[in-house]
């Protein structure tokens, strides 16, 4: 591994536009009346925030841990219209997806998201019939306006072409359908970019301590900055709690009898070395109402997922040894058992989905989004997928403004006179960036692999050249951060100055792939760490 020299902030650069230090934007916040305070930096926080921002208020963004370090990066990676729910006869909302899903992977971020062929084999004595599972991705297809082709079915041989590990005993047949795949991580950053580019102000590690109260109405929040103990406070016309799994526990912050308005659903994944490349992903159905996956993803193959009633601590969530081996069988049914071997898993994870309170199934509760209003006037939002993190953002704010005497009502520019496709930061076609990536540069010195060009065009767009612009003014952060992954050192230095980027995991698990490739080793660790330090 390149031992690295010291290597300053960017912020000398005239076209870096690095970000203000911790302590500019805690006095920032200090400072202002905010119109909206949006506690919790998820997807559904995060993209409150830009569309708050996009209609002229005053924002603000605060997390208690990273952007997206919870649940919003602990998803499936779809962007999906849910197929399973033709199962329940939700045509409306299939629809619906299929048309956020579109928005986002053709015009939103067609650089951060990538089509999918998914293959739902059909075994013998399985829950459903080749007929009823060719009709159902027709139906889903079709709901889709056939923009992604025509679902149909195929031979089994035909399937193993693309599939090299699946598993064809008693496979009767394989029914074909599309849907997006992304890096929830880095869409969610991007996300977060869009809001500060529309003139929102954020802070990461930055936890709520405790509310601020103006007769009676929540208008504002006490603050400790994680990185140094720094106490610090918000004022705001209006508090947004968007803390997902952790919603309940800010909604008693405002009143201490409030009742639970949630349950929370463990979701686990396997991240495993793939012993062949893929050329399509796995839908198996379990049960009448349960898929599992197998995903090429990262390079890597991305199994999962689980789904089971949570009581604990959010906090404590983690994959269990009963979470794994349910996993493994499941992926059993498909999957030839050299692909399942423990020793190819490289990382593992769980995120909890919030779910509408009640009795029943987790797995056949409805992902819908909760909005509720406290005594304090403080709105609390939670619940929604990742597919429709648009729609949840204009939605949100469409109830605001229709509050009743509510305090920013007046003041807001209605949601539907701005653009609906507004793209995110980086917005290009991939292939366009990673050929002009290889043809470019860096010089002096060996081009650019072209693993390292295609990951950066697919993980940051346009913006891949100001990373390559980095790696050609310091030619050691052209180098890998560890042999076996695309990553260079200059994203590294390009997370610590433009990204928000503050600890170690914030970049080995969110900012690259590293983790998750089981590459995050004693040395790298390290080696990020001191790039984090010369932030100061």
């Amino acid at each position: 591994m390149t031992t690295l020299q010291s290597v300053p902030a960017l912020g000398t650069h005239p076209a870096s536009g690095s970000l203000p230090s911790r302590a500019e934007t805690r006095d920032q916040l200090s400072r202002a009346t905010y119109d909206l305070l949006v506690i919790g930096g998820g997807i559904l926080g995060i993209s409150t925030a830009w569309h708050a921002a996009q209609s002229g208020l005053r924002v603000a963004l605060v997390d208690a841990g990273d952007f997206a370090g919870a649940t919003s990066s602990a998803s499936s990676k779809l962007l999906h219209g849910g197929l399973r729910y033709l199962q329940t006869g939700a045509v409306k909302l299939v629809a619906e997806n299929h048309f956020e899903r579109r928005a986002v992977s053709r015009e939103v971020a067609p650089h951060l998201a990538n089509p999918l062929t998914f293959y739902l084999p059909v075994y013998k004595g399985g829950p459903h019939g080749a007929a009823k599972l060719g009709a159902g991705v027709f139906a889903y297809s079709a709901l889709s306006a056939f923009g992604d082709g025509v679902g149909h079915v195929i031979s089994p041989a035909k399937a193993q072409r693309d599939v090299p590990e699946l598993r064809t005993d008693d496979l009767k047949a394989v029914a074909v359908y599309r849907d997006d795949q992304m890096n929830d991580a880095r869409m969610a950053l991007m996300t977060v970019r869009a809001a500060v580019d529309a003139g929102a102000v954020v802070l990461n590690h930055a936890a709520v301590t405790g509310l601020r109260f103006t007769r009676g109405r929540v208008t504002g929040a006490e603050l400790k900055d994680s990185t140094d103990g720094t106490e610090f406070g918000v004022d705001a016309r209006l508090v947004l709690n968007a803390t997902g799994p952790w919603v309940d526990h800010l909604r008693k912050m405002e009143d201490p009898n409030a009742a639970p308005s949630i349950r929370l659903s463990k979701g686990a994944h396997l991240v495993l070395k793939r012993t062949r490349p893929w050329r399509a992903a796995l839908a198996t159905p379990i049960d009448k109402y349960r898929i599992t996956f197998a995903l090429p993803w990262e390079d890597m193959l991305l199994l999962g997922t689980t789904d089971e009633e949570y009581e604990g601590d959010p906090a404590d969530v983690s994959v269990t040894e009963a979470d794994t081996a349910q996993i493994l069988d499941e992926a059993a049914f498909s999957i030839k058992d050299q692909q399942l071997s423990r020793d190819l898993i490289t990382y593992s994870f769980a995120g909890l989905r919030v779910l509408p309170g009640g009795p029943g199934d987790t797995s056949k509760a409805k992902r819908e989004t909760v909005v509720t209003e406290g005594r304090g006037g403080m709105l609390s939002v939670a619940g929604g997928k990742w597919t429709t993190f648009r729609h949840i953002g204009r939605t949100v704010m469409n109830k605001l403004a229709a509050l009743p005497g509510h305090p920013l009502a007046e003041d807001m520019e209605p949601m539907n006179r701005l653009p609906r496709k507004l793209p995110l930061p980086g917005i290009a076609n991939p292939n366009a960036v990673a050929h002009r990536l290889l043809i470019d540069g860096p010089a002096p010195g060996p081009r650019m692999a072209p693993d390292t060009a295609r990951h950066l065009a697919t993980h940051y767009g346009s913006l891949a050249f100001d990373i390559a612009r980095l790696a050609n003014e310091s030619p050691e952060l052209a180098e890998r951060v560890h042999p076996d992954a695309p990553e260079i050192w200059a994203q590294v230095a390009y997370a610590r100055d433009h990204e928000w980027a503050e600890t170690a995991d914030d970049v080995l698990r969110r900012r690259t792939t590293l983790t998750i490739r089981g590459l995050a080793t004693d040395d790298v660790r390290a080696g990020v760490e001191k790039l984090l330090a010369d932030k100061d």
